[in-house]
């Protein structure tokens, strides 16, 4: 689904339900905003190329948060492309996604994804890429959870701090959210964004009454 010029949601099939990946890309390279789930990779290859971008594009991985369903193909990612891609997330959910703690949603699992993340993130840091990518620490769902704001497009990747329904933002998932509270706070943050789209991984695009809906939230 086309957001804007070089804004892709990916969507995919996570146990009969939809996952909105999102990639970005310009002339010089390509930007994966979560990997889904384990042995989506095929998915992402096939899904890159509908939209005319090679696989061999892909430079950076950008992981919001340490669920099973964002950082799942990620260790497939890396055993393909691992020399040519630079992975990113917050540095308080870094030592889940490497396989140093065990996952806070699904530590149940006996062999969870992991892979090594290159790089960690803060509030309000800028990445270079695609435009400009603006990193905003959004805890709550998850302590290392972030959002990204795509600068070029005005597009604001909520990851799983909000979740939509037919277009229309639902709010705070609370039954997969750790802390209700900090997560509250964490949407003040979207407030005094320029917004023109937001994509909710689970719920995929909205852009009608965007700051309206975000205040009433």
């Amino acid at each position: 689904m086309k957001v804007s010029k070089g804004v892709e949601i990916l969507e995919l099939d996570f146990n009969g339900a939809i996952i909105h990946p999102t990639l970005i890309w310009d002339q010089e390279m390509a930007v994966l905003i979560d990997t889904g789930c384990s042995g989506q990779m095929e998915d992402f290859c096939i899904a890159m190329e509908k939209v005319g971008v090679s696989f061999d594009q892909l430079k950076v991985v950008i992981l919001t948060h340490q669920d099973i369903d964002h950082i799942g193909s990620l260790p497939e990612i890396l055993q393909n492309c691992g020399s040519n891609i630079k992975v990113y997330a917050h540095e308080l959910d870094k030592p889940y996604i490497q396989g140093e703690l065990p996952l806070l949603k699904d530590g149940h699992i006996a062999n969870p994804p992991m892979g090594k993340v290159d790089e960690t993130l803060k509030d309000g840091q800028e990445l270079p890429y695609c435009g400009g990518i603006r990193v905003i620490h959004t805890p709550g769902h998850r302590p290392g959870h972030i959002s990204l704001y795509l600068k070029q497009s005005k597009t604001l990747v909520a990851g799983d701090s909000m979740y939509s329904v037919n277009g229309t933002l639902g709010g705070i998932h609370a039954p997969t959210t750790l802390d209700i509270e900090v997560a509250q706070q964490s949407l003040k943050k979207y407030v005094d964004l320029d917004i023109e789209s937001v994509i909710c991984y689970h719920g995929g695009l909205c852009k009608v009454d965007i700051k309206e809906q975000i205040q009433k939230l």
